[in-house]
């Protein structure tokens, strides 16, 4: 089947405000960018000349150590199991929206292996969703009514767009951060994007950041977590931490968790604090749709919990899921192998940009780089970073995401992903990029 046929809105039927409203962020070049992957994919046989994607963050470098996991470990994946064992009958049945309970402590098992067993986490607080999309959305519904804003650190994934405002009604408010000090969040601009609300009579409830910090390839600092926290206390809102782990950090005592900001704190701090986590860039899994909710507020808990059922994982994903990870000598070994075989590609992709000319923001993650094209734009404006990103997609056949797509206030800044793809197209990638500097330097 091919795509939808996407139509003008000149039909005389009337559709819901929310069907007809452009909050959805389709027309941002992130997703024009998608659609010109879509219609010209390269691959090496059939289309070398096709559009390289590098605006996916999707982690397909272990891919082979999953593979390899539920074929020799794993034989009760399949559905064909024997009538003795939990079978075919069980998960066709309907499943309680709570999760099977193995899964949730599966769940809770790893998130606390992959912190280096820093701290616990409760299976009681895991409320399952279909991805981090559905958990950030359902979330958002429950902190905010439609009006109310949220704080969100710039440069944001573009996505935010469509998962937190489309069907909630609730703003986006960004808090602008610069290239000045890496893009890390001051407490400056937290106090200013929150008076800028106030000023529109937009009531804030929470600050929502990513950790590692989405395009910017670097982990959000223990103490930037410390100011955030105490900055949420001080004007009593929510602080919402989207964390990403062993698919995207190379060393583990890099990566600070907020329950390690949180664990001696009482519980009016902890109440407000709530966790989004899946599995799709840590494993390498976004099909599954495996998302996960921990919140240490019970209300937000029970109320996540009756939301779920509209975004259940399937009974079959969490069965085969549950036992993968609770092996712990898998695990370790999963997170130990894919961080060494990311690390590997981020400093191929760093390495091919700088000699090409071109540099990139310092960090410590692994499926994208922040990279400084600024000294490449004929303006120094958002429509000189655009004209730019055109050439790149339509002349070098490169998918990557302008700045301004993420809402970054720097024209120039660019976000490149590498580990959705072989080391081999990689290197096509950067040769593309590398004959374009030259030919400009020619010129």
């Amino acid at each position: 089947m091919g795509a939808p046929i996407e139509r003008p809105n000149n039909s005389s039927v009337e559709l819901s405000k929310m069907a007809v409203s452009d909050t959805h962020g389709e027309d941002s070049p992130y997703f024009a960018g998608w659609k010109a992957y879509d219609e010209d994919p390269y691959e090496e046989s059939h289309n070398p000349s096709g559009v390289i994607q590098m605006g996916l963050a999707e982690n397909q470098v272990s891919f082979d150590l999953l593979e390899g996991y539920l074929e020799k470990k794993n034989p009760e994946g399949s559905l064909t199991w024997g009538k003795g064992s939990y079978g075919f009958r069980e998960n066709a049945l309907f499943q309680d929206y709570h999760g099977l309970k193995s899964f949730r402590q599966a769940m809770a098992s790893f998130m606390e292996q992959i912190r280096g067993k820093r701290v616990k986490f409760d299976p009681e607080r895991i409320v399952l969703t279909a991805g981090a999309t559905a958990a950030n959305e359902l979330l958002t519904f429950i902190l905010a009514n439609p009006g109310d804003a949220l704080l969100v650190p710039t440069p944001y994934y573009p996505g935010f767009d469509r998962d937190l405002r489309w069907r909630t009604g609730v703003r986006i408010m960004p808090i602008h951060c610069h290239s000045s000090n890496n893009f890390q969040i001051t407490p400056e601009a937290l106090e200013s994007a929150f008076e800028e609300a106030r000023a529109m009579n937009t009531r804030v409830r929470g600050v929502l950041i990513t950790n590692p910090s989405n395009p910017l390839g670097a982990t959000v600092q223990r103490k930037v977590l410390e100011n955030l926290l105490d900055f949420c206390v001080r004007k009593n809102i929510h602080l919402v931490s989207d964390e990403i782990y062993s698919g995207s950090v190379f060393h583990a005592e890099e990566f600070t968790s907020v329950t390690e900001i949180i664990e001696n704190r009482d519980e009016s701090v902890r109440e407000r604090v709530h966790i989004v986590y899946s599995l799709s860039k840590d494993l390498g899994l976004p099909g599954f749709r495996v998302g996960t909710i921990y919140s240490y507020n019970d209300n937000v808990v029970r109320t996540a919990r009756r939301m779920s059922s509209f975004t259940l994982v399937s009974s079959q994903t969490q069965h085969m899921l549950a036992s993968m990870l609770s092996n712990e000598e898998f695990a370790e070994k999963y997170v130990r192998i894919n961080r060494e075989r990311l690390r590997t590609r981020y400093e191929m992709m760093v390495e091919g940009l700088k000699k090409a000319g071109i540099e990139c923001l310092n960090g410590n993650a692994g499926l994208f780089c922040w990279v400084n094209m600024s000294p490449l734009l004929k303006n120094n404006t958002k429509g000189g970073e655009l004209d730019l990103w055109d050439v790149i997609l339509k002349g070098l056949k490169l998918n990557i995401s302008p700045g301004s797509s993420c809402h970054c206030s720097e024209p120039g800044w660019f976000r490149v992903c590498f580990a959705n793809m072989s080391e081999k197209t990689l290197d096509v990638a950067l040769k593309r990029i590398q004959e374009f500097m030259d030919q400009r330097r020619r010129f």
